[in-house]
Parts: C-alpha cells; structure tokens; sequence
C-alpha cells in the first residue's frame, strides 16, 4: 500500500494515540505502522510467513500460564480513511472483541 504525506502524517498521529488507549496492563500493543512506527515485534508473523498488506496493530497478551495469544488489526484504505477518534474506536473494540475471544478459550466463556 502506497501511503501519502496526508497518511503518513495521520499514522504518526494515530501511533500516538493507540500508546495511549486505556486497555488492559496485561495486554501488549505493538504500533506496525512501515515508514512511520515500526516496533521491535512487528516482524513477520511465522504462522502467516508474509506481512500484512496494510499498517496495522498487534495485540499480545501473556496468559498467568505463559500461554500467549497474538492478534493483529489492519488498518485498510477504508479504515484509514475515517477520523483518528474513528479509528481509535474500531482498534478499541477489535481489542475488546480480542479480549473476549482469550476469555472464551481460558475460561470456558464463564
């Protein structure tokens, strides 16, 4: 995906912003936003063995067993098309829906 000055300047503000969501302190966000954020555990996904098309997110939670669980949100051209409060929505409730998910698979949905 071929970014504009227009994008590049929203990720930079959207990195921003996703460092500071109120989520869970066990819950990880790595910012992998190519040619704007890049952090340390952006590398290629091995289960995948390619990246992802778009700039997105990467959730990781660590389980009190050590059990780890790893989702990565992308942020296509429609995403990145809405306002930053917008995305910080969508990246918010893919994290909730993320949280839920673990919940299910740890405990059964209790």
């Amino acid at each position: 995906m071929t970014l504009t000055e227009k994008d590049i300047e929203k990720l930079k503000l959207l990195a921003k912003e996703v460092k500071d969501l109120m989520i869970d302190p066990d819950v990880e966000i790595e910012v992998c936003f190519d040619d704007v954020v890049k952090e340390e555990g952006c590398e290629i996904n091995p289960k995948q063995g390619f990246p992802p098309r778009y700039p997105y997110v990467k959730v990781v939670y660590v389980t009190g067993d050590g059990d780890r669980f790893e989702k990565t949100i992308e942020l296509g051209p429609e995403i990145l098309k809405k306002d930053i409060k917008e995305i910080k929505e969508y990246i918010t409730f893919a994290v909730e829906q993320f949280m839920e998910e673990v919940d299910s698979v740890e405990y059964g949905g209790e």
